[in-house]
C-alpha cells in the first residue's frame, strides 16, 4: 500500500477503540426510535434472499447449463447478489461519510479516515453474518468442501476494498458533489458488469475484460467457487483483488497527499 494510505490505517489501529464507539453509534442511528431494533438493519437483504429462491428456485424453477456453478438460479444470484449489495451500502455510506460528518470535522481534530471506515464497519456487521450464513446453507450440497474457509478471507477483502473505495470518494464528493449522483448511477449499473446475474461463460468471450474493470468480479466469483462448489477460489480471484486493493490505495494516497490542506474547507 502507499505511504499515506499506511499512516492511515495505523492512525485507525490505534483510535480503534474510539471507532468501535463510532461504529455502535452509527448501527444505533439505523434503527434509532424504531420497536424491531437491529431486526430492520437484517430484514431487508434477509428478505431480498427470500425472494430470489422463491421466486426462481420454487415458482418457475428456473435452471443454468452445465457451465454455471450451479444449476438452480435464485441459489446463484443470492450468492453475488448478496455480495453486491454489502459492497454498494458500504461504498455508498462511505462515499457519503464525511458530508454528513463535516460539522464534527470542522470543530474536532479527527482524522477524516474514521469516518469512512465506521461506514463500512457498520455495513459489515450487517452483511458478513448473512454472507456466514450462506456457508450453513450452501455447505450441505458438497459436503462442506474445504473452498467454504476462504469466505471469512474473502469478506475481509472485500472489506478492505470498500474501505479505500469509499474513502477516495468521499474525498472526491467533499470536492465535487456531483460525484455523489454518479456514482449512485455506477453502483446501479455495476451489477450488470459483474457475474452476479449470469455465469462469466455466458459474457462474450472477446468482451470478457470488461468485467475485471469492476473491483467486485474477483470477489463475486470467490464466493461463488466457496459456496457453490465448495472449491477454493482460482488464482485469478486473488490476483484481480490485490490488484485492485494496489491501484486503490495508490489513488487513495494521492488524493489524500492533495487534500490536505482543503479537505476541511471543503466540507
Amino acid at each position: 500500500m502507499a505511504p499515506l494510505v499506511l499512516t492511515e490505517c495505523r492512525q485507525l489501529w490505534r483510535l480503534r477503540g474510539l471507532l468501535a464507539v463510532l461504529t455502535r453509534r452509527e448501527l444505533g442511528a439505523r434503527f434509532a426510535g424504531s420497536a424491531g431494533g437491529l431486526l430492520w438493519v437484517w430484514l431487508p437483504p434477509l428478505l431480498t434472499v427470500a425472494a430470489y429462491y422463491l421466486v426462481f428456485d420454487v415458482v418457475f424453477g428456473m435452471r443454468l447449463g452445465s457451465a454455471a456453478p450451479t444449476a438452480r438460479v435464485g441459489t446463484y444470484l443470492i450468492a453475488g447478489m448478496l455480495a453486491w449489495m454489502a459492497f454498494a451500502d458500504a461504498v455508498q455510506r462511505g462515499m457519503m461519510s464525511l458530508l454528513d460528518a463535516g460539522a464534527m470535522l470542522q470543530k474536532n481534530p479527527l482524522p477524516p479516515g474514521l469516518f469512512p471506515a465506521r461506514a463500512v464497519l457498520a455495513s459489515g456487521v450487517v452483511f458478513a453474518p448473512l454472507l456466514l450464513l450462506l456457508v450453513a446453507l450452501y455447505g450441505g450440497a458438497h459436503h462442506f468442501g474445504w473452498g467454504v474457509l476462504a469466505v471469512p478471507a474473502l469478506i475481509v477483502l472485500q472489506g478492505a476494498l470498500a474501505f479505500l473505495l469509499a474513502y477516495l470518494l468521499a474525498i472526491m464528493a467533499a470536492a465535487l458533489r456531483d460525484v455523489v449522483q454518479v456514482v449512485g448511477v455506477l453502483l446501479s449499473l455495476g451489477v450488470f458488469l459483474s457475474p452476479v446475474l449470469f455465469p462469466v461463460t455466458l459474457f462474450p468471450q472477446a468482451w470478457r475484460w470488461l468485467l475485471w474493470l469492476n473491483p467486485m468480479t474477483g470477489p463475486i466469483l470467490g464466493y461463488q467457487s466457496a459456496l457453490l462448489q465448495g472449491a477454493w477460489p482460482p488464482w485469478s480471484v486473488w490476483v484481480a483483488m490485490a490488484a485492485w486493493l494496489a491501484l486503490l490505495a495508490a489513488l487513495l494516497s494521492l488524493a489524500l497527499a492533495r487534500s490536505r490542506d482543503q479537505l476541511r474547507d471543503w466540507l
